[in-house]
């Protein structure tokens, strides 16, 4: 065997005379203490546990506490501009992408035809309506006129009547005057007769017969005097009776006065209808003349152009679209399972993925049905293999007032919201 070689120790310095030996053996390196069993090493092992349960805990709070999706988009009104009228279009007022205010003139259509149009209907109106105030006019006088002519037939019909009466009475005492003078006419012709036989035997003078002629002859005229004034008498009662039938017919040709007053009445008033039809008339061809400058219901983009200069167009024909930029919503489509806790009014946060902006809102209100329900061919669950399958539905989430005020969203961008369930 070959002698064991020693190396000499170095010589002791102050640095090594400070720290513990190493082990010289396997058996003094396995009997070394543990950094694992040592007290603080398990104390800093426990704290860690527990402050990764507690940021778990905030974590899993902070995930749980709001409901998110990406199938979200900026949604609004869509405003089709079209036409009310057909014609010619002379004018465009406005470009693509344009904002315009409420108000703005975008399309003006030639206006000739319409002006044509309305200056006839504004000739016949006035037409109308001097002929309606002409016969409106003439009905106050046609009364008064009417009034008075039934007041005086009826007058000239009493007054007829009481003519016939008098009449009546004048020929019954013209009649009674014509018997009393035959009845004289009588005796006188008798007495006449009896004189001359006296005369001829001289009994009597001839005085007393020349008296007795006398009287006769003079009651002969007066049998004719009354036989003529009966005759005249009876004359006058039927002309009296010949006027009281004037009278009446002047009388009931009096009663058509109020008739006539109602068919005059009529005829106003049909004149009255026909200005008023002339008017409506007036009236639509001053709004066609209107429609001929088309102008924006709301401030907004002009989008989707579709009308140029030189086009004609006709009515109910899309010309443009205005987008208001100042009434957007977000429309997120929720799984079904999302909407356990979800309830109107609850906090949103909205992330725009085209400006990197955040903004503020509220949960509006659900679809009443799935987005499926109101595609082009919904499902038939009840035909074929069913398999189930998580619906979405539409969930309305408007902005806070003041947010979007420099009006930078636009229908149809991605967003991705959040509907805080828990604050």
């Amino acid at each position: 065997m070959e002698p064991t070689t020693q190396t000499p120790a170095a010589p002791p310095d102050q640095t090594q005379s400070q720290t513990k030996p190493l082990p010289a053996t396997e058996r003094d390196f396995h009997t070394r203490p543990s950094r694992t069993a040592s007290p603080g090493f398990r104390i800093a092992i426990v704290i860690a546990v527990l402050v990764l349960l507690v940021v778990g805990f905030f974590v899993y709070r902070y995930v749980t506490s709001y409901e998110s999706t990406d199938d979200a988009q900026v949604d609004g009104h869509i405003n089709s501009i079209s036409t009310r009228i057909s014609g010619h279009v002379v004018k465009l007022n406005v470009l693509d992408n344009q904002y315009v205010e409420a108000g703005t003139v975008l399309v003006e259509i030639d206006p000739a035809d319409y002006q044509v149009a309305a200056d006839r209907a504004k000739a016949d109106f006035d037409s109308a309506q001097a002929s309606a105030s002409a016969a409106g006019v003439d009905i106050p006088i046609t009364s008064v006129n009417t009034s008075s002519q039934v007041s005086a037939s009826e007058a000239d019909v009493a007054s007829a009547r009481a003519g016939i009466s008098a009449a009546r009475q004048q020929f019954d005492a013209a009649k009674a005057q014509r018997d009393e003078a035959e009845a004289n006419n009588v005796k006188a012709q008798n007495d006449l007769a009896r004189y001359k036989q006296l005369v001829d035997k001289q009994e009597i003078s001839q005085q007393q017969y020349d008296q007795a002629v006398a009287a006769a002859a003079a009651n002969a005229a007066a049998v004719q005097a009354a036989h003529a004034n009966a005759d005249a008498t009876q004359s006058q009662v039927t002309q009296a009776q010949q006027k009281l039938l004037q009278a009446e017919a002047s009388w009931r040709s009096a009663q058509t006065g109020p008739k006539q007053i109602q068919i005059m009445r009529s005829k106003a008033a049909s004149a009255l209808a026909d200005a008023q039809l002339k008017k409506a008339n007036l009236d639509q061809a001053q709004l066609n003349l209107q429609y001929t400058k088309i102008v924006a219901p709301v401030s907004g983009v002009v989008s989707d152009r579709t009308v140029e200069v030189g086009q004609n167009v006709s009515p109910g024909q899309e010309l443009l679209k205005i987008i208001p930029l100042n009434d957007v919503w977000i429309t997120a489509n929720y799984k079904e399972t999302q909407l356990r806790e979800m309830k109107v009014g609850q906090r949103v946060t909205i992330e725009v993925d085209a400006n990197g902006r955040s903004y503020n809102g509220k949960l509006d209100s659900v679809a009443g049905a799935s987005g499926a329900r109101f595609s082009l061919l919904p499902p038939e669950n009840a035909t074929g293999n069913y398999v189930k399958v998580v619906q979405r539905i539409p969930v309305k989430i408007v902005l806070d007032p003041d947010q979007n005020k420099d009006q930078s969203l636009r229908p149809g961008m991605s967003v991705d919201p959040k509907v805080w369930i828990r604050q």
